[in-house]
């Protein structure tokens, strides 16, 4: 297979269908943009796994991803999307960068989700942005920002009762989305990765602030997430 592209946390090939790549999920490990790096055993698997799964229950939902189906426990068919660049963050209680930027307490809920831009470039650090420069840097029209932030919305009110069956607050979450065909998709990931999840009960964290802030425990919260996801 050739190798289109190599990020921090999976290799993107080329299929033998125009229009069609596979995703192969690793385990490296990254935080603070980069500044941190490590393993995780089997993260790989447990992300890729975790995201067939919720994109597949998402689209059984009718909401579009570029997920064709899964080859193995570490692969991918995805449709080859026109990504946006920009990162979609959806908050449902404060956390992590939020609650440095306003004081407030890890942990406060959010009566009504917040919506937060993020500008997908590694060089600049991945840094918040707002409508206005999501103008000036043309990255989406102001139409095809309303259709992700309705899109993102409509996801979070779709996995928060998802992950509450299950035993597990959806703190906050990352979203990225394309264009395939004319039609607004959901890429990338959803894995511990990408989300914070902590369990109802105890507020554990069963995510990759494990890994950020010296946890321990690191693989067997990535597994306690998958064994409840897959349920």
């Amino acid at each position: 297979m050739e190798l289109l592209y190599e990020g921090k946390a999976k290799k993107v090939y080329r299929s033998e269908v125009p229009g069609q790549l596979i995703m192969e999920f690793k385990d490296d490990a990254t935080a603070f943009n980069g500044q941190k790096r490590g393993q995780i055993a089997d993260k790989g698997s447990v992300n890729a796994r975790m995201t067939a799964r919720i994109f597949q229950w998402l689209m059984e939902k009718d909401i579009p991803t570029h997920l064709i189906r899964p080859l193995d426990d570490r692969h991918l068919l995805v449709r080859q999307l026109t990504m946006i660049g920009l990162e979609v963050v959806v908050r449902n209680e404060v956390a992590g960068s939020l609650s440095q930027r306003t004081g407030l307490p890890e942990g406060t809920a959010i009566a009504q989700p917040v919506l937060e831009l993020y500008y997908k470039n590694d060089a600049l650090g991945d840094p918040l942005i707002n409508d206005d420069h999501v103008r000036l840097l043309h990255l989406a029209s102001p139409q095809e920002l309303e259709a992700i932030r309705r899109q993102a919305m409509h996801i979070n009110e779709w996995l928060r009762p998802f992950f509450q069956e299950r035993g597990i607050l959806l703190v906050d979450f990352k979203l990225e989305f394309g264009w395939f065909e004319g039609q607004l998709m959901l890429g990338d990931e959803i894995s511990p990765d990408t989300c914070r999840l902590w369990d109802i009960q105890t507020r554990e964290r069963l995510d990759k602030d494990r890994f950020r802030r010296d946890l321990g425990g690191v693989e067997e919260a990535y597994q306690e997430i998958l064994k409840r996801v897959m349920t």
